[in-house]
């Protein structure tokens, strides 16, 4: 989030699509201490959990088990800890948009959406289908943000999820077994599409279809080609162009969805903490503010 905030600096705020939406507030609110060193004590107990570089004559199963369940509790802290902040800018009548971190961070804030905005639609822009349960024994993985929010809030009415091109047997299980409320389109067949002649206006018209009229957007940042963000964690070949996804974007506004709440997770910015990876994610990040705030007839166009 630090490198995005430096990076925005270089945006220059009249956006040729929404105009000056910006003239209606955008703030970002600090970095809470707290998480960072949950962060850290996280990181160290995950090592434990699976045994990486932990001396032989440390490493058992009820150290691997204590670490495992210590990261589940400081993950639970966490998910309170970012409701907390959602619900109380909510109930000042802020529009709340989480900036990760990981693609595990905004359950909270969904949850507090979901609670005040019934029949909530997620449209997930990812590489990943985050459909796995409790990958490696860690329940509020990254890997399994969307599981939890489908299985967890009856209010999320659909899942409408973008560009995954990496995704395992037990999650595509899962999909099938949830096609009321799940809608995959996959990075191979939104190509296909493309390569065979289709326009993008299609394929972007009978996504926005699929979706209730309150939406709350999570984008990962592994959804758009690696060229634009080569240091995020697993990045995969494929992806939207920043053109595409920004397309998609507006037009979910422009056909008169609300967008009620954002995020943008997994950019990373490499050792130097500044660069392509910050700058793209900043543009990102622009326009989710521009068309969270037009969506909500806020600002000029």
């Amino acid at each position: 989030p630090a490198a995005i905030l430096r990076a925005s600096h270089q945006v220059d705020l009249l956006d040729l699509s929404a105009g000056t939406a910006w003239e209606a507030g955008i703030c970002m609110v600090g970095e809470a201490e707290e998480i960072w060193d949950w962060g850290q004590e996280g990181r160290e107990l995950a090592r434990v959990a699976r045994g990486d570089g932990v001396p032989a004559e440390e490493d058992s199963h009820e150290a691997r088990s204590r670490a495992r369940n210590r990261v589940n509790e400081l993950s639970e802290q966490m998910n309170s800890r970012v409701w907390w902040e959602a619900d109380r800018w909510l109930s000042a009548g802020k529009i709340v948009g989480v900036v990760g971190g990981d693609h595990s961070v905004p359950f909270g804030a969904i949850e507090a959406v979901a609670s005040r905005a019934g029949g909530l639609g997620i449209l997930q822009v990812d590489a990943h289908a985050d459909l796995r349960e409790g990958y490696e024994g860690f329940v509020w993985s990254h890997a399994s943000i969307m599981r939890n929010l489908v299985e967890r809030l009856p209010s999320v009415e659909r899942l409408v999820q973008v560009g995954i091109r990496d995704l395992c047997s037990e999650e595509m299980d899962f999909i099938k077994g949830h096609d009321d409320r799940i809608r995959l389109f996959s990075d191979e067949q939104l190509s296909d599409r493309r390569l065979e002649g289709g326009a993008w206006s299609d394929s972007v018209r009978e996504i926005v279809a699929c979706l209730p009229d309150q939406v709350w957007v999570s984008f990962d940042i592994d959804g758009l080609d690696p060229s634009l963000c080569p240091n995020t964690g697993t990045p995969v070949p494929g992806g939207l162009s920043f053109q595409e996804a920004a397309y998609l974007i507006r037009s979910v506004a422009r056909a008169g969805k609300r967008i009620v709440g954002f995020d943008l997770c997994e950019v990373s910015c490499g050792q130097d903490g500044i660069g392509w990876d910050a700058d793209v994610g900043a543009r990102m990040l622009f326009k989710l503010c521009l068309w969270a705030l037009r969506s909500n007839d806020l600002g000029s166009g």
